[in-house]
């Protein structure tokens, strides 16, 4: 095919083609190394000299000829697209936009610290990987308490012991030591603990850690705090039970029930087939930790408690299964 009939050949075809993509391909068919004109020039070698010149000639300006018809049909192709992409059909229905949301335990943990802030509380937070000091020692857990077992804690390897924190309240000593009473802080954070997993236990989950300290401070203080706060929270009048219990961290210590919502007090997988969810362990705080924190126990009193948001969240959105809330299942999340 002579270069009259290969130049006719393109241009037309530029001039039909409906859109950008099309366009490419007829600019690789003939204007590229491979395309039409670019083997007609790769094959001059083999011509004469004098048929090199000027057939080289010919194929240079029809290739440049069509670089520049190229060149304008994509000006118009690209301005026609822009147009139809500007255009708005008013008849058309719209279309729902689609928006995230705030994870169940974001949800509970924004609720918990909005109730406790207008009940007088600080937030504070503190680290994950503690020391051995302020996560057992600070706290009045002695060497051989069970929570200092490899079953429940998991060690990092440093030169100096530290840990994946069990619990938040090595933030309670960390603040006494640096503020005076009166205080009134609650503690969220995630916390860590080497166990075998259930519908009710996992290997991580969020706590949130309480401590009211003061001259006069009880545990009928606390009670009436934690009733408040379980009745903002359920948005309702909560049944709940208070049992004798032992923390080294706090004497007398006790446990915080509540009757399970998840199965309204009739047993399930979530309650252990009980009824009711334990779901705070507290006591006023013990003299020793006073102590540890530079604080003369002779001259202040109160009390502490820790629970887990992963659990309220059970309760307020009747979950019975707290793997479900790290399962990253979207069937799950998007219920909330």
């Amino acid at each position: 095919m002579d270069l009259e009939n290969i130049q006719r050949e393109a241009q037309k075809a530029i001039k039909n083609s409906s859109n950008l993509e099309e366009l490419n391909k007829v600019f690789s068919k003939y204007c590229s190394k491979r395309g039409k004109i670019g083997l007609i020039l790769k094959s001059l070698k083999k011509l004469s000299k004098g048929e090199r010149i000027k057939i080289g000639k010919q194929a240079n300006e029809a290739k440049n000829l069509l670089k520049s018809e190229f060149n304008k049909r994509t000006r118009q192709l690209s301005k026609e697209a822009v147009n139809k992409e500007e255009s708005i059909d008013v008849t058309a229905p719209g279309k729902k936009v689609f928006l995230g949301h705030l994870h169940p335990l974001t949800l509970v943990r924004r609720e918990v610290e909005d109730i406790f802030q207008k009940l007088g509380f600080s937030i504070i937070e503190g680290p994950e990987i503690e020391s051995e000091w302020y996560n057992f020692d600070a706290l009045n857990i002695p060497k051989d308490h069970p929570a200092r077992d490899l079953w429940d804690t998991l060690w990092l390897k440093t030169e100096k012991p530290l840990l994946l924190r069990t619990h938040t309240s090595p933030v309670q000593i960390r603040y006494m030591e640096k503020n005076q009473p009166p205080l009134r802080i609650i503690v969220p954070g995630r916390v860590f603990r080497h166990e075998a997993t259930d519908s009710s236990h996992d290997i991580q989950f969020y706590q949130i850690e309480g401590l009211m300290v003061d001259k006069d401070v009880s545990s009928a203080n606390f009670k009436a705090v934690i009733q408040e706060f379980f009745n903002q929270f359920f948005k309702r009048e909560i049944k709940m039970r208070l049992r004798p219990s032992y923390f080294p961290f706090t004497e007398p210590s006790f446990e915080i029930d509540m009757a399970c919502l998840a199965c309204n007090g009739k047993g399930c997988s979530a309650c252990s087939k009980t009824g009711w969810m334990e779901i705070i362990g507290a006591g006023m705080v013990h003299p020793n930790v006073f102590k540890n924190s530079g604080l003369n126990p002779k001259n202040w009193q109160g009390f502490a408690f820790g629970m887990g948001l992963d659990r309220l969240a059970m309760m307020k959105y009747k979950i019975d299964d707290i793997r479900l809330l790290y399962s990253g299942d979207l069937r799950f999340i998007n219920q909330f």
